[in-house]
């Protein structure tokens, strides 16, 4: 069942008929519906098909695949810089809002689901802290086909730019496996020193964040509260995805679900 005011006008199918938007796209992410990277995403697949945006209304970083059960959900529509895009915001999680984009928002469930651009890597063994992966995961568990798009945590965007739409179509053709989403990285080096694209990367098993508590206070009862503290201690595995972002490489590859 859609969500009431989410219904078609004729005039508006005819009109995205004639454009040939054949293939439902649903997009979300777990730095929230107003981050940079979801529109930049949004903009580029807006070439390849008609698209929903069902996005967590604040940041829902390290999430991984968690849903919600024992609340309910608040969902609204929202003001989207991306023109012919149907965008909503939830309450919930990344994992909340591939269900909700499927199961209530879009009239026939999507085609293939896109997660990100997030900002900030999503490889190595941190992949499975992930909620722009969680995500995705999300999407295979019914059956869709999933890609994860990530990007260094700054604002150059100079590789992600010149390659989003290339890779874009290119997976977009991949086939369909069970058990298993694509997950893109690109690198935050200048355009000219990146290397170009490197495939079929496995996730590496190393950490690209090493984390460390550190006390912030003291209580009398002998307790303490703790903030973690990630830091970065370079390490490379060839043929991994850790590997090929040290190398200024985009990474492309296939994760599969741990269950």
């Amino acid at each position: 069942m859609m969500i009431p005011g989410m219904e078609e006008t004729e005039s508006e199918c005819q009109e995205l008929q004639q454009r040939g938007e054949n293939m439902n796209i649903l997009i979300t992410n777990d730095d929230g519906i107003d981050s940079d990277g979801i529109v930049r995403l949004s903009e580029a697949a807006r070439e390849f098909g008609r698209v929903w945006v069902v996005a967590p209304a604040k940041e829902n970083s390290a999430a991984s695949h968690s849903i919600t059960l024992r609340h309910s959900l608040e969902v609204h529509p929202h003001d989207f810089p991306v023109e012919w895009v149907e965008a909503f915001s939830v309450s919930g999680t990344p994992g909340d809002c591939v269900r909700v984009g499927s199961l209530s928002i879009m009239p026939s469930g999507p085609d293939l689901v896109l997660s990100g651009i997030n900002y900030g890597y999503n490889m190595a063994s941190d992949i499975q802290y992930s909620a722009t992966a969680g995500a995705a995961f999300e999407a295979e568990f019914q059956g869709c086909p999933a890609i994860a798009f990530s990007e260094a945590a700054q604002k150059n965007h100079q590789v992600t730019d010149r390659y989003l739409r290339e890779i874009m179509e290119e997976l977009m053709n991949e086939p369909y496996i069970p058990g298993q989403i694509l997950n893109v990285n690109f690198p935050g080096c200048a355009l000219h020193e990146c290397r170009g694209i490197l495939r079929d990367r496995k996730v590496s098993r190393l950490a690209f964040y090493k984390d460390r508590y550190n006390v912030v206070r003291k209580f009398p009862d002998g307790g303490a509260e703790l903030m973690v503290e990630g830091f970065h201690e370079p390490g490379t595995e060839e043929g991994t995805d850790y590997a090929a972002i040290l190398g200024n490489y985009v990474s492309v590859g296939r994760v599969k679900n741990i269950s």
